[in-house]
């Protein structure tokens, strides 16, 4: 197999020029290899309790009851459907009960149950600090006993778009939102409006929210839960949407010569997310930066989940590409609802009221998340934190490549930051159909393998995972111990 090519990064600087900002990249594919495998620790069981029975944060072990979460997940049912709100928290790929959790602490989550775990999905990417980081919850309190919501300009809003200005070169204004979604849509509208073009391209098993126009060949809870679409969604939108390979420049020049006067935009996630975490070839964003000023076509990156995840500045900083459109998210937030998108002033002033462009919100720019995403903002932009979450996430996805090599199990794993993912195929996984042919029966039991020894992963084989600045050498020891026990019973999974 081969390794995917790393960018060519200045590791002692980003692209601001200040030092211990930007985060490598690594993928890791099976190779023929010798690794002395650590000796097993079976996890600690707990007894089931009620919910208010929080356990000691240095349990990281799972009860093998499930009393409560399926009680709860039962009578969730009668009111929510499927029990969830938002498709993947459902189980639905990997059967089973999900557990129902209350409360959560630096890089632990715990359940009904009683159950302790390391937490790898971050609430899909937000908390990046850790869960209830103190000078979060101060903040957020603070911002809560004066109000927690106005309808109205507020001074934070500035001072946080300040920051993302600065932090981003390619954005020069930013309008706030409330979900990533949002986002997106608003930055294809956007788009849409400034060219007078209809037609959008995007990459198939790249999610970008659940608006009409984007759920074609997205990737995330809809490949989680094999729907190819959605009902609902007239196919004259879908008839404007092109999706193509992600990695494949070929074919996006193929798509320019059909549809490049017609195309308002492209949109990608600049480190693919929603299908794993599948890195950029070498010189794709590039070249899509080259075709879309060729055609004058506006180019969006999608970094709800990148941006402020892989280095500061987002993907487009560690890549070295600046798109005219950049959509933010998640950690933005700092764990509560935000997401903005922003781009070159001369766009931007078109977003009404500045311009015709129309797009509001009544809880755009709160305070409380203003308030939060400020200070994970501060924490964020210290020297050296993104060596640190890249640091975690290569020993994690190093760690658990070797013993699957040991085993014998195909594997591949890619690391991106702070971010991580694994595919039971043997690689390279370059796009959707390689990531599709990977072994959802293996990761499966993987998954089951490692909740039951208290390591909390994304119920999908289509999601990537996440380290926070929480997360301690003995939670990345613990996790690469219940790796190997996980990855013993997959190699049975034929």
């Amino acid at each position: 197999m081969t390794r995917a090519t790393e960018p060519e990064i200045d590791q002692a600087a980003n692209c601001l020029g200040e030092p211990g900002k930007v985060a490598p990249s690594i993928a890791t594919t099976a190779k023929e290899r010798k690794f002395a495998l650590a000796p097993r620790r079976t996890a600690r069981s707990r007894p089931a309790g009620p919910a208010a029975r929080i356990p000691p944060l240095d349990s990281r072990a799972m009860s093998p009851s499930q009393t409560q979460s399926k009680a709860l997940l039962r009578r969730a049912t009668k009111s929510i459907p499927g029990g969830v709100n938002s498709p993947v928290r459902a189980y639905g790929s990997v059967a089973g009960t999900p557990p129902f959790i209350v409360s959560a602490k630096g890089s632990k989550i715990h359940d009904a149950d009683g159950n302790t775990f390391i937490d790898y999905v971050g609430s899909w990417g937000p908390m990046i600090l850790g869960h209830a980081h103190p000078a979060v919850i101060r903040a957020v309190k603070k911002a809560a006993s004066a109000g927690t919501s106005f309808g109205a300009p507020t001074e934070g809003e500035i001072e946080i778009a300040e920051k993302v200005c600065a932090a981003l070169p390619s954005v020069q204004q930013v309008r706030f939102v409330s979900s990533g979604t949002e986002a997106t849509m608003s930055a294809i509208r956007l788009a849409r409006g400034a060219t007078g073009r209809k037609k959008i391209l995007k990459f198939e098993g790249c999610y970008h929210g659940h608006s009409d126009g984007l759920l074609v060949g997205a990737g995330s809870g809809v490949a989680t839960l094999g729907i190819p679409g959605s009902p609902g969604v007239p196919e004259e939108f879908t008839k404007l949407t092109i999706q193509l390979p992600f990695n494949d420049l070929s074919a996006v020049a193929g798509a320019f010569k059909h549809h490049g006067d017609d195309l308002a935009c492209v949109i990608v996630e600049p480190v693919a997310g929603n299908m794993g975490c599948v890195p950029p070839g070498p010189g794709f964003l590039e070249g899509l930066r080259e075709i879309c000023d060729r055609h004058q076509t506006l180019l969006i990156f999608d970094e709800v989940m990148t941006g402020f995840r892989v280095a500061w500045g987002g993907a487009q900083c560690l890549y070295k590409v600046k798109p005219d459109l950049t959509c933010l998210g998640k950690v933005i937030g700092g764990g509560l609802p935000a997401a903005a998108y922003g781009g070159r002033r001369d766009l931007m002033k078109q977003i009404a009221p500045a311009g015709p462009v129309y797009q509001a919100g009544t809880l755009s720019g709160n305070p409380l998340a203003v308030a939060a995403g400020l200070v994970t903002l501060e924490r964020l932009e210290q020297p050296g934190v993104y060596e640190k979450l890249a640091a975690k996430a290569e020993r994690l996805a190093t760690g658990i490549q070797k013993r699957a090599d040991a085993i014998g199990v195909e594997l591949t794993t890619t690391a991106v930051g702070g971010m991580f993912g694994l595919f039971f195929h043997p690689g390279p996984v370059r796009n959707f159909e390689d990531a599709k042919k990977a072994s959802e029966q293996r990761f499966r039991k993987f998954f089951h393998a490692m909740l039951d020894e208290g390591i909390y992963l994304a119920p999908s084989p289509y999601e990537a995972a996440f380290v926070s600045l929480a997360h301690t050498r003995g939670d990345l020891s613990a996790t690469l111990q219940a790796a190997e026990i996980a990855l013993e019973k997959a190699s049975k999974v034929r």
